[in-house]
């Protein structure tokens, strides 16, 4: 090879390493979320666990961002209105009204 072809392949060779080297400055480190607590949930049966449960978890996903907290309140007044037919022992209106709000918001 002849010194003129060395010192090209040399100054080729310099600008395609110059090109992989970035001057901008590193992105920040992105936030680490704080790990979600676990949700302890009520245990039993009958309509007033049931109804803690699903307020319990409710709550859960509209502080992990989940939900979106207007829906998680709107959610929340339902539930509301099914405790309180628990409350006044009228259990199968309870969970009727418990399974008609998780219906209406997507949850199993």
């Amino acid at each position: 090879m002849q010194p003129s072809s060395r010192l090209l392949a040399l100054v080729l060779s310099a600008g395609a390493l110059a090109g992989c080297q970035s001057t901008a400055s590193a992105p920040p480190p992105a936030a680490v979320a704080a790990a979600p607590t676990a949700v302890v949930l009520p245990q039993g049966s009958g309509c007033g666990p049931a109804i803690a449960r699903t307020q319990a978890v409710v709550e859960s996903d509209v502080a992990t961002g989940n939900l979106n907290k207007p829906v998680g309140d709107r959610f929340q007044a339902d539930l509301s209105v099914a405790a309180q037919a628990c409350a006044a022992g009228r259990d199968r209106d309870a969970s009727g009204l418990l399974a008609a709000a998780k219906a209406r918001y997507g949850y199993p």
